[in-house]
């Protein structure tokens, strides 16, 4: 059966690998993001369709569920990034720049799921499944990036006990150092690199599609049972029992 995908900032870095791996596999693929000029370019690479939203936004996110259809399978929550790497806004006092910080990381990375998951979630096929995209940041939360990613991956174990009887699961995948994404913006050293990679036990970074093949493992049949469960994948930089 022809599935029906929604990936949340699938234009680039690892939503795009996502959407690809599903789309791969024969599924319908709906990708969104707020840059439509990207947007466009992905989805015509891919064979996808691209919907122009900004998951913060309560009114474009109810729109992109209008647009979306009656029936959807696998819910794909990429949107977010860390907010911090963005240039800072000028004129605001210190306490008011903290409060911005925050609110603008938990806005990305949090708000942006819940929002989303919401405006679908009446659409979705028992034996769907929601996929929640969080960071090894969260397990070192000094900072309102990886507080904002402790905070998703929280509410994604509460959301399985909330979508359990309808027959969909739940989990969220916590990605390591992924290079070859638009992550770092720039701002990411050749020395900090280097103790990113030193950090793992199979000495390498990872890779896009690392993530896009968990998302799809996740979605399959064999993980049925899988659910309220957080995924690291990151070759052992973070390590669980």
């Amino acid at each position: 059966m022809t599935r029906t995908v929604l990936v949340t900032g699938g234009s680039t870095g690892l939503g795009k690998a996502v959407a690809a791996r599903f789309r791969a596999a024969g599924d319908t693929v709906v990708i969104t993001a707020r840059d439509a000029g990207k947007l466009a370019a992905t989805a015509a690479e891919l064979d996808v369709r691209a919907i122009t939203c900004d998951a913060t936004d309560p009114g474009q996110v109810a729109r992109l569920a209008d647009d979306l259809g009656p029936e959807l399978d696998v819910l794909v929550n990429m949107a977010g990034g860390n907010t911090d790497l963005d240039p800072p806004r000028a004129g605001l006092s210190p306490l008011d720049a903290v409060a911005a910080a925050w609110r603008a990381n938990l806005d990305a990375n949090l708000l942006s799921a819940v929002l989303t998951t919401a405006a679908v979630l009446d659409r979705m096929r028992p034996g769907g499944t929601v996929i929640n995209v969080g960071s090894i940041g969260a397990e070192f939360a000094s900072s309102s990036y990886g507080a904002s990613k402790a905070a998703l991956a929280s509410w994604s174990a509460g959301l399985s006990s909330e979508v359990g009887p309808k027959g969909l699961t739940a989990n969220l995948i916590s990605p390591g150092y992924i290079a070859e994404t638009e992550f770092f913006k720039g701002q990411l050293s050749d020395q900090r690199r280097a103790a990113l990679i030193e950090a793992t036990h199979n000495g390498r970074a990872g890779h896009p599609d690392d993530i896009a093949e968990t998302a799809y493992f996740l979605a399959s049949a064999g993980a049925r049972h899988i659910t309220g469960q957080t995924l690291h994948v990151n070759g052992g930089a973070f390590t669980t029992r």
